[in-house]
């Protein structure tokens, strides 16, 4: 079995990896290749070193010849441009999103109709494809049913993607299937140009004694699950089998992850009381309206009973999160953690 992940040296993208190396096997078939597609590629990675491991580097869509000059079996579609830069980007968000996307979905369709293997394809989607819009405000719980109505250009990008997965699938082109992610925190390393970033800056750097900005309101409410939880679920929808029973995958529709609710203040509450209050006082709430706006529209609560069909779950707190993130990046943590 070959599996491609696109963005494969990005966050999630490594994240993936190492989960898929650590087992070696996926949907209980053992894994021969892991192709991680990237346009930037660390001089150094403990993942290069495995024997599974074999590396593509540079523009996606130039390099769809050499990924499947042979057969693949799997593709976690993980790379995007996000959200802020989108939204200063039109131009960068459509080709780096939507032009890409499709053009992946084409190679794999050629692939199919040349009599290879159908390719399973995982597009990681996201939550900003909900948005409240004046004709039809978001209910106060979403859902799968929920109509999204994106209110940044990154989250229409996602939406597009998402149709165009269920059209070649209903095709017959290839097996898609779409996880909706939630923000993701905490993430590690350097701020990146997601306007949902601070939601990890507010704990990453204090925690390493560095100041922080908050640029919304505290009682802004956000949807968000760990790194671990966003990981398990995007591998669990990807090997999920096909049926309507317990367990199975039933129709296009996309999955949203699992979400824990939490207000902006009570993740700097958490951080006070895990971390104390030298780290917490680190950060200075500024709000900014350009991200307040975008944050501001996207859901805070979800029914997460698709999800909990296919055995997954949110965090339990972010205390939890909190204590993951310090756990599993102990060198860049400074704070005492209780």
């Amino acid at each position: 079995m070959r599996i491609v992940i696109t963005g494969g040296f990005g966050f999630l993208g490594r994240q993936v990896a190492e989960a898929l190396l650590e087992r070696r096997t996926f949907d209980g078939r053992p894994i021969d290749r892991l192709t991680l597609a990237d346009r930037f590629v660390p001089d150094e990675s403990p993942l290069t070193s495995d024997p599974l491991v074999e590396v593509v580097k540079g523009d996606l869509t130039e390099r769809l010849g050499e990924l499947f000059a042979r057969p693949v079996d799997v593709v976690l579609h993980l790379a995007a441009a996000v959200s802020a830069e989108c939204e200063a980007d039109f131009d960068l968000g459509m080709t780096a999103n939507l032009d890409t996307t499709r053009a992946l979905l084409e190679a794999a369709r050629a692939q199919s109709e040349a009599g290879g293997p159908s390719v399973r394809l995982v597009l990681a989607s996201s939550v900003a494809v909900y948005g409240s819009d004046a004709a039809l405000p978001l209910p106060p719980v979403v859902d799968e049913s929920t109509l999204p109505t994106p209110q940044s250009s990154y989250g229409v990008q996602k939406r597009i993607c998402e149709q165009l997965v269920a059209e070649y699938t209903r095709r017959g082109y290839l097996d898609g299937r779409v996880t909706r992610l939630m923000t993701v925190s905490v993430r590690p390393g350097k701020p990146n140009a997601a306007a949902s970033g601070f939601l990890s800056g507010i704990v990453r750097e204090p925690l390493a004694g560095a100041p922080s900005t908050c640029p919304v309101s505290p009682d802004t409410r956000v949807a968000l699950a760990s790194p671990r939880r966003t990981v398990e679920g995007i591998l669990r929808v990807a090997e999920a089998k096909r049926g309507t029973g317990d367990g199975q995958l039933t129709g296009n529709v996309p999955v949203n992850l699992p979400a824990l609710t939490v207000t902006v203040a009570e993740m700097l509450a958490t951080l006070r009381a895990v971390a104390g209050d030298a780290a917490a006082d680190l950060v200075t709430v500024a709000p900014d309206p350009a991200v307040e706006r975008i944050v501001g529209s996207w859901p805070a609560a979800f029914d997460n009973t698709r999800a909990a069909a296919l055995g997954l779950g949110p965090d339990p707190d972010f205390a939890s999160v909190v204590r993951q993130y310090a756990a599993d990046h102990a060198a860049a943590v400074t704070a005492p953690i209780d």
